[in-house]
């Protein structure tokens, strides 16, 4: 807990998986045990069940939890990389939300958290008001980028009516969230407002972020 995962050695961590280990054996000694028999973990991911159960120690329970966590693993590791989606204009963070929101009853208030190169970490609803306003307060704005360690945000809120021309007090609350960010070090580059088929850029309308 205090270190992480990566400051442990491939037999600590094999321990770890064990739980437990004999009344002659501690865990540690039957996971150094286990590495060694194998040779390596490429092969210890290999072995079979009825491999594993060979090994004095090791019985069904362990054997099935030890190949499922090395399954895991080998699953995770033949993952294809997904290019990052980039945000390099407006129109790709409204493709990105519009199926969500463009069509929704409620006013919705959602951040889109950028790394730094302005991709896309991820995109969260923050804020659920009624058909004409919603509270949003810039505690529930930013703290999914904390909690991302995101480098900068775009704002989105959908108008249910349909028509996203900006009314003033999205321009105030803009204005709120801007200074906020500035104040946190997460700077906020634009604020978009969408409605049925449209939407509308506060930066491209001139707010300066």
């Amino acid at each position: 807990m205090r270190h992480g995962a990566e400051s442990l050695s491939t037999i600590e961590l094999v321990a770890i998986l064990l739980g437990s280990g004999t009344k002659a054996k501690p865990v540690l000694l039957l996971a150094q045990e286990l590495v060694m028999h194998f040779g390596s973990l490429p092969h210890l991911a290999e072995a079979t069940i009825e491999e594993l159960c060979q090994i004095k120690g090791i019985g069904l329970a362990k054997a099935i939890q030890l190949k499922a966590s090395m399954s895991l693993g080998l699953r995770l590791s033949r993952q294809a990389v997904v290019p990052k989606y980039q945000l390099a204009q407006p129109l790709h963070a409204y493709n990105l939300i519009k199926e969500q929101i463009q069509n929704e009853k409620r006013e919705l208030f959602l951040v889109i958290l950028q790394d730094t190169k302005n991709c896309l970490i991820c995109h969260e609803i923050v804020a659920i008001g009624t058909l004409s306003n919603s509270l949003v307060h810039p505690r529930e704005v930013f703290y999914p980028a904390i909690r991302h360690k995101a480098a900068s945000l775009i704002l989105v809120h959908n108008h249910p009516s349909g028509d996203p021309a900006p009314s003033q007090q999205d321009y105030l609350v803009t204005e709120t969230l801007i200074e906020a960010g500035k104040l946190i070090g997460i700077p906020v580059n634009d604020h978009l407002i969408v409605g049925h088929q449209s939407y509308v850029s506060l930066r491209q309308k001139g707010v300066k972020f």
